[in-house]
């Protein structure tokens, strides 16, 4: 019995060890500093969820948590970057663009569902169609009967090829009968320059990202994606109550880990994520971007990772719907 206890223990002890060092107990890591990884330029929807968390996830780790941004191929280079990770303390503010989308669309450097593990769901935002004020329209009808007047010459930009703005504007595409040309960008903040520019005359981008904008005027919402409004936008219509039906978008955030991480890590970091987005400044942080967190399990959020993979690769599939 004391060779098995022997053996137990030293079981136990490898998997609390990391390449990058090791500790006794969940309870004794961190033991630097942690990295959270951004797929997206700084100003995006993802780098806001991603500072929400990381503001109040140090003070409860007592460490720093560093948000880093690696933007483009369709967020999933921050994906990589922490799927082969060995210090064991990156994770990856992942989302629905890298984890759902990107893996049915792109060649990828790693294994979505092997090299990473889904910890901790976050909170999820619907799509909106904002508009460029000098293109002259107040509604979704004004837009459509442009864009078949004008076949081709108008643009939409997205945060990159396979983005859940990018599906949205397809969809959308396919639903009026419009053709418009889509500009990928490295990320929301890049394509909203040139949004507010003039450059592109609109996009399906995230709430998250874009809301600041519309509050402030520089751009104009014409409907949100989802089934019902949003409440940080009460006056904008659904899609489906200006006219178009079948694009309903959203795109989710959550919080993934390389898969050599130790149980015990992955549970202590969903532990203390619920507690942060249980916080009534979390709440209202995410409230102010058009945010909505509902609290799961780890083993939810992997089953929702599953479902999702499945409901994007059959959309995809079924749409024709391809990289530029």
């Amino acid at each position: 019995m004391h060779r098995r206890t022997l053996l137990a223990a030293a079981a136990t002890a490898s998997l609390l060890t990391f390449h990058g060092g090791s500790f006794a107990q969940a309870s004794d890591w961190p033991t630097r500093p942690l990295r959270m990884l951004v797929g997206s330029s700084p100003g995006g929807g993802t780098d806001a969820m991603a500072r929400a968390v990381a503001d109040r996830l140090g003070p409860a780790l007592k460490t720093t948590v560093v948000v880093e941004n690696k933007p483009g191929a369709s967020n999933t280079l921050a994906a990589d970057a922490t799927a082969k990770s060995t210090d064991g303390h990156t994770m990856v503010m992942g989302v629905s663009t890298a984890h759902a989308i990107a893996p049915h669309l792109l060649k990828l450097g790693y294994d979505n569902d092997r090299d990473l593990v889904p910890v901790i769901f976050v909170g999820s935002v619907p799509n909106v169609l904002v508009v460029n004020n000098s293109l002259g329209v107040n509604s979704v009808a004004e837009l459509v009967d442009l864009a078949r007047k004008s076949p081709g010459k108008l643009n939409y930009a997205s945060s990159g090829n396979g983005s859940t703005q990018h599906i949205a504007a397809e969809l959308f595409k396919e639903a009026t009968g419009s053709f418009i040309t889509h500009i990928p960008y490295k990320g929301s903040g890049p394509a909203l320059v040139d949004l507010m520019s003039g450059q592109v005359q609109m996009s399906f981008d995230t709430l998250a990202s874009v809301l600041p904008h519309i509050q402030s005027g520089k751009v104009k919402a014409l409907a949100v994606t989802s089934a019902r409004r949003n409440p940080a936008l009460p006056n904008v219509p659904t899609l489906a109550e200006a006219g178009v039906n079948g694009v309903e978008m959203g795109a989710w955030y959550g919080v993934y880990m390389p898969a050599s991480t130790p149980k015990a890590v992955q549970d202590r970091v969903h532990d203390e994520v619920s507690k942060v987005m249980a916080m009534p400044e979390t709440r209202k942080r995410l409230e102010m971007i058009g945010g909505e967190s509902v609290p799961m399990a780890q083993a939810q959020f992997v089953a929702f990772h599953g479902a999702e993979n499945k409901r994007y690769a059959e959309l995809i599939q079924r749409r024709g719907i391809k990289v530029d």
